[in-house]
Order: C-alpha cells, then sequence, then structure tokens
C-alpha cells in the first residue's frame, strides 16, 4: 500500500526510513521536509495532511513535534494511511514509554522490527532485547530495571571459485547494557562445551568437552569480570558499570557454518560481450532473516554497459552500474533463511578481451546483518542478578547479532 515511511525532527533530521517499494526517490525526505516547511500554496501557511509532488502523495501527522510520513505513487484512501500513522505512533509509544526523538534513536533496532510487523505482518520471536524499550519507564514515572545482553559477532570467510571455504573468522562480542540501579552482581553463563585455545584446553586449565565444542583461539575480559568459577562451569560474575561495556571479546578460525554460499560465474558471450551469474543461498534456519545485503563484484576496466535480469517475481532487489568504477552492485532488503536468489548481467565491452575473465573481475563480496543469529554457536545460557528483596526481579534481554566482517568470493 505505502511506498515509503519515515520520521522527521523538527530540524527536518532523519530519524527512521523504510523503503518497502522502491518506487519513490530517495531524495523524499528533503522534497517533503521543503514542501512542509516554506508551504505557501492555496492561500494557506501551514501543509495540509495530503498533498501531491511530481507524482508522489505524502501523507503526513505531527505528533510530540515528529513528523510521520508515509509516501505513494498509487491512489489509495488518505484517511486509512492517515489512521495507519496514527497507529504506529501510538504502538511505538506503547513499547517505548516515551514518543520522543531520542527514545527513537536509542530504539531504532525495535522501532524497525515494530514497523515491519505493524505495515509487512513480520512477526518476531518474543522475548528478546529488540522487543523491549532502552529508555522505558514504569509507573510513576520510575525507570524500568532492566539489563541487555548483545553478542555481536562480525564474521571473515573467503570461498574458492568452485566454493570451497579458504578462510574462516569470527571476531565477536558480549556487549552489556546495564540500568540496574545499587550495582547488584550479575552472573552471566556460557555454554559449557566452550574451550579456549587451540590445543584442546583452556587458557584458564579447562580441558575439551569433545569434537562438537565451540573452540574460542583467544579472548579477553573486561576488568569488572571475576574469573572464579569459569574453569568449573563458563560462568563469569561481575558488578557491571552504568551503561554499556564490553563482557567479553573473543576470536575463532575453528570452521563454521558460513550463513551464506555465494556462487559466481563470469564467461564470454560473444563479441565484446561477456555474462555474470550470481547466485546466494542462505545456510540458516528460516526462523530468521537478513537485512540489508549488498553483493558487489569489480567488472572488467573496459566494461561500457551492463544490463541486468531479476529472477521472475523479485521484490525488494535493486541493481546498479556503478561505472566510474566499475562495479556491480545487486541490493537485497532481506533473505528469509533457506531462500535462494540469483542475478544475471550481460556485459557489454569498448575492446576486446585478451586475456582470462576471471582474473580481470572479482572478487564477489557481500555485506548483510543477521539478527537472532550467531554463526559461534556460542550462547548466553542464563543471566542470574542478585537479589535485593524477594520482589525485585528486574528486566533481562539477550539478543544475537551477525554480520560480514569480510564475505568474498573467487571467481
Amino acid at each position: 500500500m505505502i511506498s515509503q515511511f519515515f520520521v522527521l525532527s523538527q530540524r527536518g533530521d532523519n530519524i527512521v526510513f523504510r523503503d518497502y517499494r522502491g518506487d519513490v526517490p530517495k531524495g523524499s525526505t528533503e522534497i517533503f521536509f521543503r514542501k512542509v516547511k516554506f508551504w505557501k500554496e492555496d492561500g494557506e501557511e501551514e501543509a495540509p495532511p495530503v498533498f501531491n509532488v511530481d507524482g508522489v502523495n505524502y501523507f503526513h501527522v505531527k505528533i510530540v513535534g515528529l513528523l510521520f510520513v508515509a509516501t505513494t505513487r498509487t491512489n489509495v484512501s488518505p484517511s486509512l494511511v492517515l489512521e495507519l500513522l496514527q497507529r504506529i505512533a501510538r504502538v511505538i509509544k506503547d513499547y517505548l514509554g516515551i514518543l520522543s526523538e531520542e527514545s527513537l534513536r536509542k530504539n531504532f533496532v525495535l522501532v524497525y522490527e515494530l514497523l515491519d510487523e505493524v505495515i509487512q505482518g513480520t512477526k518476531r520471536m518474543p522475548g528478546t532485547a529488540v522487543t523491549k524499550s532502552v529508555v522505558a519507564n514504569e509507573s510513576g514515572g520510575r525507570k524500568r530495571e532492566e539489563i541487555f545482553v548483545d553478542i555481536i559477532e562480525k564474521i571473515s570467510v573467503t570461498f574458492s571459485s568452485s566454493g570451497y571455504i579458504l578462510t574462516s573468522e569470527i571476531d565477536g562480542t558480549i556487549q552489556m547494557k546495564s540500568y540496574l540501579s545499587g550495582n547488584p552482581e550479575i552472573r552471566l553463563a556460557l555454554n559449557e562445551d566452550v574451550t579456549i585455545g587451540r590445543s584442546g584446553s583452556s587458557a584458564y586449565g579447562y580441558s575439551s568437552s569433545g569434537s562438537g565444542a565451540v573452540i574460542l583461539d583467544d579472548c579477553n575480559f573486561h576488568e569488572s569480570v571475576h574469573l572464579d568459577s569459569f574453569d568449573l562451569d563458563r560462568t563469569l560474575s561481575l558488578v557491571p558499570p552504568d551503561g554499556e561495556f564490553p563482557v567479553m571479546n573473543y576470536r575463532m578460525t575453528q570452521e563454521f557454518k558460513p550463513p551464506f554460499r555465494i556462487n559466481a560465474l563470469i564467461e564470454e558471450a560473444g563479441s565484446l560481450k561477456a555474462e555474470v551469474i550470481l547466485k546466494i543461498r542462505a545456510e540458516f534456519s528460516s526462523s530468521a532473516t537478513a537485512n540489508t545485503i549488498l553483493v558487489q563484484m569489480p567488472l572488467p576496466s573496459y566494461t561500457s554497459r551492463v544490463s541486468f535480469e531479476l529472477e521472475p517475481g523479485a521484490v525488494g532487489q535493486t541493481t546498479d552500474f556503478k561505472e566510474a568504477n566499475k562495479r556491480l552492485e545487486w541490493s537485497l532488503k532481506k533473505i528469509v533463511g533457506g531462500a535462494e536468489h540469483t542475478l544475471r548481467a550481460k556485459l557489454t565491452f569498448s575492446q576486446e578481451s585478451h586475456g582470462n575473465l576471471t582474473k580481470e573481475a572479482g572478487p564477489v563480496s557481500m555485506n548483510f546483518t543477521i539478527p537472532m543469529y550467531n554463526a559461534s554457536r556460542l550462547q548466553v545460557k542464563y543471566l542470574q542478578i542478585a537479589k535485593k528483596s524477594k520482589a525485585y526481579n528486574p528486566y533481562r534481554w539477550v539478543r544475537y547479532v551477525t554480520q560480514a566482517n569480510s564475505y568474498v568470493a573467487r571467481l
């Protein structure tokens, strides 16, 4: 129904932006804000809630100084879209506790998940950090007692031309955000099969629990972490400082299953022509979804033109040929686990190729983010907080995020 949704501050700063259809120019936020700020049409000094600019319909409501905006090129009911904007604002306020520029920026992950659920009907698993507010207040204005733990992994993988893994590495961190009063002691337990050191025995005297163990090459801990029982049961104890800090950083080169497989092929297709075929497959469970995927491939320096062919029914995918640096780009808004997508590109050259095309093009690189997924299998088994009283039961949330650091496939 709508093409875009965005929220602007009173200054015109873009706080939240989601493009669902890709049929409205990217500069729509600036066009909208200028039109609203300098509105002088129809003898009115204030823009109406609905107006059209260059074939794009803009719908907006102003709530606590924030502009909630939707765009579309299609003919839709204005009252329906305006009610949708009001509903989105109410849902966000219900989750954040307060609706402000600061709360939106601090909880951007949650806001985007709420948008996807309201607009696209996407369902998320409950009980994670991204379903609760960072700055939410209890009734009476008291700050909510809560703590967040993020396991963030950046993975590097290099594939050979035949699809074999040449190198693989994970750089991870366990990040904690504490909003607990009184600095209570916290016990954080990892899976018991974690082994530190490639020799099969822990640097702290803990031996491997078998071939299925999670083997970390090395790691370091925040100065507040006590390792008294780490050898025994893989439990960390600490009194967390206020705010955000890394509990543990780790590195892993143990073989792991990469979240994506990339197959790339380039071959001549006649005089001054060649064809590129790119295929990516999500190797993770269908319960997870990767976001903001970008596939890039350098092309021969004498490439003059590129035409693209996406698979039938492709949604949320865009392609581009960056002529200045001779690079192919393929963007996908999301990929559900188990899905496979293919792109074909026909290249036109300005001169004959006198060498091996595979040496003049590539490698293929990929960027992505996968919420609630981690490749290392390192897990937080439980998060225990010392009780100040029987009634003391703060909120605690754990989430996992995997991102590409260097994800490359050779031709």
